[in-house]
Formats: C-alpha cells, structure tokens, sequence
C-alpha cells in the first residue's frame, strides 16, 4: 500500500520505548494526542535502553479528540507515500485495539512557534530566512514535485519542526489533502485549519487549492519578520490580526523598517528585509490567482540566507531610524531611539474545523532609483 515500508509497532513496544508513556517522556501535547519521547533500536520494532538506538517522537491518538482515526489514517497515507528532506520522517505506526499511534523522526529543536514566541533568545535573521527557504521547499515539493499534487492545509509555525541545525521540516498531515487533478480547478471541502492563517477565500467558500498553502506561508513569512503572532488579542485594538495590521506596511516601499522583530535591532539583511517584504505581500494578496507558486518562493528565497548587508552597519539604516524618530516626535539628534526601537510599532490562535486551539496545546514539540513595489517573480523550476 505504502511506496516507503512502515514499521508495524505493537503497543507494548512503545508503551516500553517511552518508558510507559511516563511524564518525563512528554515532549508536548496537540489537537491529535499527546506526544513523547522514545527509543527504539536502528532497525526493526524493539524498543531499546534510553541512549541508545534511535530516538523517536511517538504521538499517541487522544481517544476522546474530535480528530480521531480519520485524521490517523491521513497521516499514515500521506506521509506513508512521501518523503523529502523538508517533511517530519514517518516511521511506523501502532493499530492495536483501540490504540493509534504515529512514531516520527525526533526533532531536537521543536517547533518554530516555540522558538519565535516562547524562547528568550531570538533566532538570528539568517536562520529565519533558513527556515523560511526548508519549509517552502517542503511545500513545492507537496505542491509541484508530488506523485500526486497534495494541499497541505494547516501550515503554521507550531507545525514547523526544526533539526538540530535549523532545518525546517513540515509535519502534522492531518488534514491534508489530494489536490485538483484533471480539469478541475479547487477542492470543495468543509473548512479546516487555523485562525490567522487560513485564506480568505477557503474561509468564504471552501474552495481548497494549492494557493492557499501560498498564503498560509505569507502570514508565517510575517511572523518571522516580526516576530510577532498571526492572531494576538493582547495587541492593541486594531492588531489583533498580524496580516491586516501588516498590510498598510507591505504596500510602502520602506515599509519593511515597521516590520522588522524589535528583538533583532539592526542585525537584519537590508536587501533580504526588503526582498522578504515584497514577498510577503505577494504571497497575502487577495486574488489567490495573482499568488506566486512555491516553486517561485523557493527560488526568491535561496539567496536570503547568506546575505550579509547587515542594517546596523548601513547608513540607510540610520537615515530610517531618524525618520521614524521624526514620525514618533522625537528631537533631532534624540538618544531616545534605540536600535530596538527604530524599527517601532504599537502594538494566535490556531481552527481545527476553523477552531481555536489553546496556545498550550499548539505546538507537538513545545513544553507545556526607486525599486517596484511589485515582487519580480522568477521562472517557476519545478522538476
């Protein structure tokens, strides 16, 4: 059935590989179940000593959740048939009585919600736009590179997963599913996702099509930019919504330096910051025709990583900072302006079936001349 060969697991093979699914084994907890921790050895089934073997994330079906089997066997087909270095390895699985488990590759680094919202440290700017290039990879690949086209469906930063060198790898398949084949345009299909990621037009009609993964990745693209949630009901009136707070930004030509995560002051690319920007908004625009493909985001992105313009060391980057001082009624020549605070601004929740999940349960792998306004867009490459 499956064009990668599965590991069938017994229960009592993962009850013993996580330790009995004890609390210390826990790595996190999502809609779908709990996940944990375990070991099992490098080839077969059997479990082994922690610290030995291989190391597995072993996500067990909440039995009592709304997701149930149907989303299990999604998982089990989707990723049963795929693989690419931009999507969470499946390993095996366990169908036992009325037990559903997944056993994935574990990833050491979690999930990119955790380290954009959660950690003290905020990730560097090249290793954003590191990240960015893996997950847009991962979603070309589904979108154009497949057997069989696949919409992703539920792409948001608690459903990026980081190896231990900031590779970005796609997980959570549930509710994927085949895209349009033939002469067919859309998938018709009841709405389902996150709030503050999902398309406008999938919310309104139930039209599912590979554009809307397109713009579920423009609103990630924010939220590494400034580091700030897709929905965010702390923020003043006005910016609960990342994306509508956003847009006003991404229509100016240095719109880019009210963007900008204060947390990483100057030490961001100016050419990639504005590049990023201009992308960002041709990912969210409102016509998912006008959308770039992935395969077009990929190719934006590959050389943002290794950019090297840093803004704190350019001249332009002070000539922003004085005029958002200005805007801001500073004085001139005011000390008031930090590095922080030159990129100012005032100022999540994810839908499963359009809900609102709770942020302690998001993430699997979380602990409780003038340039164009207009994005050039390169030759799509999909092989």
């Amino acid at each position: 059935m499956h064009a990668f060969q599965l590991r069938k697991f017994t229960f009592n093979e993962l009850r013993f590989a996580t330790r009995n699914f004890r609390p210390e084994s826990l790595l996190g907890e999502g809609g779908f179940g709990r996940v944990y921790k375990g070991w099992i050895g490098e080839n077969g089934t059997a479990p082994v000593r922690p610290g030995t073997g291989l190391i597995v994330a072993v996500k067990t079906l909440n039995r009592e959740g709304q997701q149930g089997h149907k989303e299990w066997v999604a998982e089990v087909n989707f990723l049963g048939n795929l693989q690419h270095p931009n999507l969470v390895k499946l390993i095996g699985y366990c169908i036992e009585d009325n037990q559903r488990q997944l056993v994935y590759e574990f990833m050491p680094r979690g999930s990119l919600e955790h380290h954009l919202f959660r950690k003290a440290v905020p990730l560097p700017w090249s290793t954003r736009m590191k990240i960015a290039l893996g997950a847009a990879r991962g979603l070309a690949f589904l979108h154009e590179e497949a057997e069989r086209p696949v919409i992703y469906r539920d792409f948001k930063t608690s459903n990026v997963l980081l190896d231990a060198d900031y590779n970005a790898k796609l997980s959570d398949f549930g509710l994927a599913r085949d895209g349009p084949i033939g002469d067919k345009t859309h998938v018709s299909t009841r709405v389902m996702g996150t709030y503050g990621y999902a398309a406008p037009e999938y919310v309104m009609t139930g039209h599912l099509t590979s554009k809307s993964d397109v713009y579920s990745f423009g609103v990630v693209l924010l939220e590494l930019m400034t580091g700030r949630r897709s929905m965010d009901k702390n923020r003043p009136a006005g910016e609960h919504n990342l994306v509508e707070w956003a847009r006003p930004h991404l229509k100016q030509r240095q719109g880019f330096q009210a963007l900008m995560d204060p947390k990483l002051g100057g030490n961001i690319s100016m050419k990639g910051a504005y590049k990023v920007t201009q992308l960002a908004r041709a990912c969210l625009t409102r016509d998912p025709k006008a959308r770039p493909l992935m395969s077009q985001v990929v190719e934006i992105l590959k050389p943002l990583p290794d950019l090297k313009d840093m803004a704190s060391s350019s001249g332009l980057y002070y000539s922003l900072q004085a005029e958002q001082a200005a805007r801001l009624g500073y004085p001139s020549g005011s000390r008031s302006m930090s590095p922080q605070s030159s990129f100012a601004w005032n100022g999540q929740q994810p839908m499963r079936s359009l809900s609102h999940a709770p942020r302690g349960h998001a993430s699997p792998y979380r602990p409780q001349g003038h340039a164009s306004p207009y994005l050039q867009l390169p030759r799509s490459n999909a092989k």
